[in-house]
């Protein structure tokens, strides 16, 4: 029995040895090594030199057990943060206690912004050479390109005027970036020319959308003066607006319509809009309807109004005037007449106006009635009044000598009237219309 016993115990008490020293590993602490360790006072010299070697002055330093206690006050706390950074890192310190605090004597707070500044001015003046040496190089390169820039042989490379000013922008900026990469290089900041641009290029964008309507116009007066589609004083009609052209600038086009008043159009609208140039082609035709009574001989009708339309002075033989009949309505016939002018020469408002007054005259004179397109309403109970007495009234009659001056000025041009009016506001003033370039 004795035996079994002493078994038993010889199984149990290593275990129970075993979780006793478990316990114990687990719960104990790191012990610290304090062999080789500074002392406290070797401790609170050396700090005491690196912050004097910093110009750290207010500081008192003392150390305790290898605690170190900062008290004093400072001009700056962030001298305080470096103070207590400085004593952290030294061998030995266990753990430190920083009471500094913020001076309120005014001279010692303005102390270190003096010195620092005294110090950029030192390190301003050791420099200065080098910066007039950055000048010297940016102000030769910039001065190269507008020298450049200016030469004569840019208007001979450029179709116009417009696009040689555009040439000698674009060079003297190339110029002044080349000048600015040199002038960085000199110093060693080229490393900044990397954030230059990329600012000037977001801003350039910011400023590309706020004036989005102007870029658009400065474009589209780029293209037109590359492909002129009119000249100075050519009669056209853009986007329904009709005149004659004054100039072409980097925003707009200007008309002089025919009413003598200024219009101006947006470029960017006229690049995209649909344009009607009269002057381009002198030969123009004017074309109106007429009526005729629909129990009238429509040939013969037909074939009295080409002869008429073709006896007329003005009307061209090539091409041929043309009469046909366009409809056959409730009222009568609808003749269409046509017929071509030189706009040089005739007026195409007084010719067209002159052509409609002669034809009618022949049609009436061969007995061919014009019908009466008047409605008349009749209200039903109204009171009907009576028919005035007397002798209808007489038409007024054109002397001789009046009918003469009308026949002869009716040939006239109003739109010919304009061009001395666009030849004198072109004298002093330059735009982006050139007799040397090409045309659409």
């Amino acid at each position: 029995m004795k035996q079994v016993l002493l078994c038993l115990a010889l199984l149990i008490l290593p275990g129970q040895i075993l979780a006793q020293n478990a316990v114990s590993g687990s719960d104990a602490l790191p012990t610290l090594a304090v062999e080789g360790v500074p002392g406290d006072i070797a401790i609170a010299k050396r700090l005491r030199a690196i912050l004097g070697a910093l110009e750290f002055d207010g500081i008192t330093v003392s150390v305790d057990a290898g605690v170190v206690s900062l008290t004093g006050d400072v001009a700056d706390l962030s001298i305080s943060g470096k103070a207590e950074s400085i004593a952290e890192r030294l061998e030995g310190v266990v753990a430190v206690n920083n009471t500094l605090v913020a001076s309120n004597d005014l001279a010692q707070q303005i102390t270190p912004a003096v010195e620092r500044f005294r110090a950029r001015v030192a390190q301003l003046i050791s420099r200065l050479p080098l910066f007039l040496l950055m000048l010297a190089a940016f102000s030769i390169i910039v001065t190269a390109g507008l020298l450049i820039a200016r030469m004569r042989f840019w208007d001979r490379i450029a179709p116009n005027a417009f696009i040689a000013g555009l040439y000698r922008q674009a060079f003297r900026v190339a110029f002044a970036i080349v000048g600015m990469v040199v002038a960085l290089d000199v110093i060693g900041a080229a490393a900044l020319l990397g954030t230059i641009l990329g600012a000037a290029g977001i801003i350039g964008l910011a400023i590309g959308f706020a004036v989005r309507d102007t870029v658009e116009n400065f474009v589209a007066s780029v293209m037109l003066s590359l492909r002129q589609p009119f000249r100075p004083n050519d009669l056209v009609e853009i986007e329904g607006d009709v005149g004659r052209v004054i100039r072409l600038t980097s925003r707009a086009t200007i008309l002089l319509s025919l009413d003598g008043n200024h219009i101006r159009i947006p470029n960017a609208t006229v690049f995209k809009g649909k344009i009607i140039n009269y002057t381009q082609n002198p030969a123009r035709r004017f074309m109106f309807d007429i009526g005729i009574d629909p129990d009238a001989d429509l040939e013969a009708t037909r074939s009295l109004a080409q002869t008429t339309l073709k006896a007329l002075p003005f009307v061209l033989d090539d091409p041929e005037e043309l009469v046909w009949i366009e409809n056959i309505t409730e009222s009568g016939a609808i003749l269409r007449v046509t017929g071509w002018i030189d706009q040089a020469a005739t007026g195409f408002s007084p010719a067209r106006g002159d052509a409609i007054r002669l034809v009618k005259t022949a049609i009436e004179e061969a007995g061919v009635a014009i019908p009466d397109t008047t409605y008349r309403i009749r209200l039903e109970g109204a009171t009907t009044l009576p028919p005035t007495s007397g002798p209808p009234p007489r038409k007024a009659t054109v002397s001789q000598a009046t009918a003469t001056r009308k026949e002869r000025s009716v040939y006239k041009s109003e739109e010919a009237a304009l061009i001395p009016l666009v030849d004198a506001e072109r004298e002093d003033s330059k735009d982006l219309l050139a007799r040397s370039a090409p045309r659409e």
